[in-house]
């Protein structure tokens, strides 16, 4: 089941490029790490701390991981590589109206959602119930 869950896949990168991203297609209940929190920018004082907010918050219902190195785009690839399902990216209009960015790992689909509606989102889509049905 693992060596069928590991797909190179062909996306466009930042430029709007082709690029080739490894990522790890598990169902998301089947995933270990099912969500990933990420500042838009590690040395924004004030991106960071909402950010490790935010990590603080899910770490006690879910399996996560956080990550402030190297571009957005290469924390992206990182989590598709180890199969995370969802990242909440924390930028400067989560400062403003505590939204946030939730991106969809198989879909590349992103979302603003309310900071209060991150871990009921996430919960509803890792149940393990949404793979026996």
């Amino acid at each position: 089941m693992m060596s069928e869950s590991l797909k190179e896949e062909s996306v466009p990168d930042a430029k709007g490029e082709d690029s080739t991203r490894v990522v790890m297609k598990l169902h998301p209940a089947l995933a270990p790490v099912k969500v990933a929190v990420l500042p838009l920018l590690k040395n924004r004082e004030e991106l960071v701390k909402a950010s490790t907010d935010v990590f603080n918050k899910l770490k006690f219902s879910f399996q996560c991981q956080y990550d402030e190195k190297d571009a957005i785009g290469r924390r992206y690839r990182r989590q598709d590589a180890i199969g995370t399902p969802y990242c909440v990216t924390i930028d400067f209009e989560t400062l403003e109206n505590n939204t946030v960015t939730i991106r969809e790992r198989d879909s590349l689909k992103q979302e603003r959602v309310h900071i209060d509606r991150i871990e009921e989102i996430v919960r509803q889509r890792v149940d393990m119930k949404t793979l026996l049905l």
